[in-house]
């Protein structure tokens, strides 16, 4: 279970620019919203600490009413924590949130991760992966493919969809799925997200699959 925010870092998240999501605080309050992937330092100079996506999330979740329930009641990850991933597929654990409600939080993260974009690139241009995307690859496609509506395998045996993964190319990651027409739609998906993508066949199980890379320009 995500631990619950400290009182100190919800009143940082609280106090964030409503605008921009910039940060204010001692070094080691940002490192440790940063640990936990609710914040980024930017990385030109002057170096200022800004909310991901993530920590957007955390921020709406800390803004709304909270209902009354049982004290021996657990709450799901969002709610203690706010941090929203998206899926890559073939997860043993489903996402708290699922339906309608996981509708919405996907669709708040890629609002929040364009508002990211708009702020850490230098033309301010939403239609290219930011920094943050180039260091949380696999999560930055995932989140792209879920918010356009792809659907993510299951963990069960026979649950198709697209799964992301890690290659041995620091700047790329590998898209899977269970047939042609799906794949080909994933690189329709990640190209307008602002990826180069392009098919590839696996030499030794000769299936395709989708090798993308964000785009630099």
């Amino acid at each position: 279970m995500t631990r619950p925010l400290t009182a100190a870092q919800r009143r940082l998240i609280e106090a964030a620019d409503p605008g921009t999501g910039r940060l204010k605080g001692t070094e080691a309050q940002l490192t440790a919203l940063v640990k936990r992937g609710l914040a980024f330092r930017h990385p030109r100079p002057p170096h200022d600490h800004f909310l991901t996506p993530a920590g957007h999330r955390a921020r709406e979740a800390l803004a709304e009413p909270s209902e009354p329930s049982e004290p021996s009641e657990p709450q799901a990850p969002a709610s203690t924590g706010g941090v929203f991933t998206a899926r890559v597929g073939g997860e043993p654990v489903p996402p708290a949130a699922e339906g309608p409600a996981r509708t919405r939080e996907v669709r708040s993260a890629w609002q929040g991760m364009l508002e990211l974009r708009r702020m850490t690139n230098s033309d301010a241009s939403t239609d290219r992966p930011c920094a943050w995307e180039r260091t949380h690859l696999v999560q930055a496609a995932a989140l792209a493919l879920e918010a356009a509506g792809h659907r993510p395998a299951g963990a069960a045996e026979g649950e198709d969809g697209y799964r992301v993964r890690e290659t041995p190319q620091p700047d790329a990651v590998a898209v899977h799925a269970p047939d042609a027409p799906t794949l080909r739609a994933c690189v329709e998906t990640l190209e307008a997200s602002g990826w180069q993508a392009g098919e590839y066949t696996e030499p030794r199980t000769r299936r395709r699959y989708v090798l993308a890379s964000p785009r630099r320009v």
